[in-house]
């Protein structure tokens, strides 16, 4: 199998099987699109996390909170305390990269006010690059969950910042110097500080998307980038989507980088991004709200009927919105350096 998330239809067969027994507090359970589970604990809302970081080992500790808070955010919830485990490859690693990746994820833990409070460190011959598995909980004290199972046809669909924001930050750490060869050192520069500007982090974006109101659903990009991100989103909701492809803000590094290691950005890891369904009353309100507050934000599509499924307009014709086997990262990583290929199943 490809490297990456399991593919959909086997992801949808497994959940499929999951037992019926059923807590009746869990208001949110296992789904494709639901990258969060919500528990309801007495006069509050218990919501849970847990997603792995693979594909960089550079800040690394600092990628697995953001990655984790953002679904979370994406929740409306408010992030509150984690527990990461961390493994590290038996034969290179030292006591300064395992105190080194420690003090990233506590770093990260106090800058989002969230309380470290467990977790497991672990030296083993099973991985050969440290891995970090972040467990992250949140509560929600007026209940006012949304997922993505909640947008409705007509609803507005925003993305704030732009596309491929987290695969400029992981090429500027795997890539370095064929980016500093290439484009430069202040290039490089640039690309690396992606990672906090603009920044892996939606919490802020859906903190003042839910403060505004009229949010039906929201829903983080990240592997599989907006593609994957948009189809999930459909399915959970059981909607389609119209999107207008010269609405998609793709940022300028991410534009350069992607054409030269021949990737599609529409396809490529993009956490730092956030999608919103909102009602269309509100929408001034919170385009408004989003700059004021130097978050960039695009209309790039509408809610519409499920039989109309995922479609991108282009140059004046409509056709379905492109899909990808494999991130387009992952795809990368896969093939040998200096080698180019046709990204999977474009069309």
């Amino acid at each position: 199998m490809p490297i990456g998330k399991v593919p959909v239809d086997l992801l949808r067969r497994l959940l499929g099987r999951l037992a019926k027994i059923h807590d009746p507090r869990v208001v949110v359970g296992a789904g494709i699109g639901l990258d969060a589970a919500v528990i309801r604990f007495g006069g509050s809302w218990l919501v849970a996390k847990t997603d792995p970081i693979t594909f960089v080992a550079d800040e690394i500790g600092t990628y697995a909170v953001v990655i984790n808070a953002n679904d979370l955010a994406a929740t409306g919830a408010t992030p509150k305390w984690f527990l990461a485990t961390l493994l590290f490859p038996a034969r290179s690693t030292t006591a300064g990269v395992v105190t080194k990746v420690f003090a990233q994820v506590q770093a990260m833990c106090r800058s989002m006010r969230i309380t470290l409070c467990g977790g497991h460190t672990e030296i083993t011959d099973t991985v050969t690059r440290p891995v970090v598995v972040g467990c992250l909980l949140g509560e929600s004290l007026t209940g006012g969950i949304v997922t993505a199972a909640g947008a409705r046809i007509g609803d507005s669909l925003l993305l704030t910042k732009g596309v491929a924001i987290e695969a400029v930050s992981i090429l500027a750490r795997e890539r370095a110097d064929e980016i500093r060869q290439r484009f430069g050192a202040s290039f490089l520069a640039r690309c690396r500080r992606y990672l906090k500007d603009p920044g892996l982090s939606v919490v802020k974006d859906a903190r003042l998307a839910m403060a505004t109101g009229g949010v039906h659903a929201m829903h983080d990009p990240t592997e599989g980038g907006l593609s994957a991100a948009l189809y999930e989103l459909a399915e959970a909701a059981g909607v389609g989507l119209a999107i207008e492809a010269a609405a998609i803000p793709v940022l300028p590094e991410a534009a350069r980088l992607c054409a030269a290691f021949d990737l599609d950005p529409l396809g490529v890891m993009a956490s730092g991004s956030l999608l919103l369904c909102i009602d269309p009353a509100v929408e001034a309100s919170l385009v408004r709200r989003l700059r004021r507050a130097r978050v960039p934000v695009a209309r790039i599509g509408t809610v519409v009927e499920r039989s109309n499924g995922v479609t991108l307009a282009e140059g004046g014709r409509e056709r379905r919105f492109p899909r990808f086997a494999v991130d387009e990262l992952a795809r990368l990583f896969q093939r040998p350096r200096g080698a180019r290929g046709n990204p999977l199943d474009r069309h």
